[in-house]
């Protein structure tokens, strides 16, 4: 590995420089985000964002990562250049924003996008087309079903984000609890919780409580053998997307109305900084997170409890949360031909097996698999027998994951259900007009 990008590396983990949003202004993106460039003959630039660490622990998910690029910068000869940017708080801009803001103006090559926004800059034609890539055709299905917009692949993952629900089993147990299968049975643990001295059950952030909504809404869609028929009538407008949400919704403000859920705080949390540290010190028996989070140590990968990751609670029983994050080109990217090749090593079934064995996760290639830790059984368990949601599907018109979750985040500062569930109607009625 090149000695300087080592460095770089390190500086990237000791701190951050922070993109923050004044009352009369911005400053732009790029003189905001950390730059990690190194002069080289051949380079790509990658922008991605940066989990933030704990003194002296490893980033497991960023080591993967880095074994990728690695294997592409000594089969090529060239260097990848790294740039970062992670949002301090809720008055930051969001990684997203800066993400588009960047992809928009090519000012990289290659991008770590969330599903919301990989739809976004597909639909202004502003990302390659992958199909073309040699390993592209070692995709599982459910890798083209969220990421072909108007029949270009314009993104690829090295792992399947799964969302589950990351319980403490010790609690559950103390207290005679089954892990919950339905909404009713999950608020009824809440409610034996809160009754037994915790004050607020469910720790939750700005990010992913539209897990519970998807899992009620879409439980059906996806597993009751309709999939496509029910895609094309939301299509269409013929079935709207707000009955299919409302009932998640109001779930979400019953747990508000209870208090299993302080709205306020996870209104400002991050992911994981708002309500991790309660949960490792048992203060709070249930957390939402995605699948990675259970191996890192700069998650939830060593608690000293028995943990269980399960699915969220559907009409269904326990449903795990699917979203496909990707790699993906900007279409006037400096070094595109160059960020195709590293891009096609970085999702090389070789690579992938080296980032999966070290991250632990699911592999978006269908000939690559790993063995998974104990807690993370009951939600692999369900995947393997293809019994899940998909939250970020590429089909739909309406873009789901990033939509959801600011409408979530209305209900979370007041709003009432059928105000977002008139949100929805209006993005939905948007999005067919176009």
């Amino acid at each position: 590995m090149n000695k300087n990008r080592k460095k770089n590396m390190l500086s990237c983990l000791v701190g951050f420089i922070m993109l923050s949003l004044a009352a009369c202004g911005s400053k732009q993106s790029g003189d905001n985000v950390m730059i990690f460039e190194e002069k080289a003959e051949r380079s790509v630039t990658l922008f991605s964002p940066m989990e933030k660490t704990k003194p002296d622990v490893d980033n497991i998910a960023r080591s993967a990562s880095e074994k990728t690029v690695t294997m592409a910068e000594e089969a090529l000869g060239i260097t990848v250049d790294y740039i970062t940017y992670t949002a301090e708080d809720y008055q930051d801009k969001t990684y997203d924003e800066v993400a588009l803001d960047r992809a928009r103006n090519h000012m990289d090559d290659l991008y770590l996008l969330n599903p919301d926004i990989i739809q976004k800059l597909a639909e202004e034609n502003k990302l390659m087309d992958l199909s073309g890539l040699d390993n592209a055709k070692n995709l599982r299905d459910v890798v083209k079903t969220a990421n072909v917009v108007d029949g270009k692949l314009v993104a690829i993952p090295q792992e399947i984000v799964a969302y589950g629900l990351f319980i403490n089993k010790d609690l559950f147990d103390q207290y005679h609890l089954e892990l919950p299968e339905t909404p009713e049975d999950f608020l009824e643990c809440c409610r034996v919780f809160q009754e037994n001295g915790f004050e607020t059950p469910v720790g939750a952030n700005r990010w992913w409580l539209e897990t519970f909504v998807f899992a009620q809404a879409f439980a059906d869609l996806y597993n009751g053998g309709n999939t496509q028929t029910e895609i094309a009538a939301l299509n269409s407008g013929e079935a709207k997307y707000s009955d299919y949400m409302r009932p998640g919704f109001e779930f979400l403000q019953e747990m508000i109305d209870c208090g299993y859920i302080d709205a306020k705080k996870a209104y400002m949390s991050e992911a994981i900084d708002g309500e991790g540290a309660d949960f490792l010190a048992q203060k709070t028996p249930i957390v939402m997170a995605y699948w990675s989070a259970a191996n890192s140590e700069t998650a939830y990968g060593n608690p000293d409890f028995n943990m269980s990751v399960i699915g969220f609670p559907s009409n269904r029983g326990q449903m795990p949360i699917i979203t496909i994050t990707g790699f993906a080109i900007s279409t006037n990217a400096p070094h595109a031909e160059d960020a195709m090749r590293t891009l096609n090593i970085m999702v090389s079934d070789e690579a992938l097996q080296a980032y999966s064995e070290t991250n632990k996760v699911i592999s978006p290639s269908k000939n690559v698999s790993v063995d998974c830790i104990p807690a993370l059984k009951p939600l692999n368990d369900k995947i393997n027998e293809d019994i899940f949601v998909l939250a970020s599907n590429a089909g739909m018109k309406l873009e789901q994951w990033g939509n959801t979750c600011i409408i979530v985040r209305n209900l979370l500062n007041g709003a009432t259900v059928d105000e977002c569930m008139a949100e929805f109607d209006r993005l939905q009625k948007e999005a067919l007009t176009k």
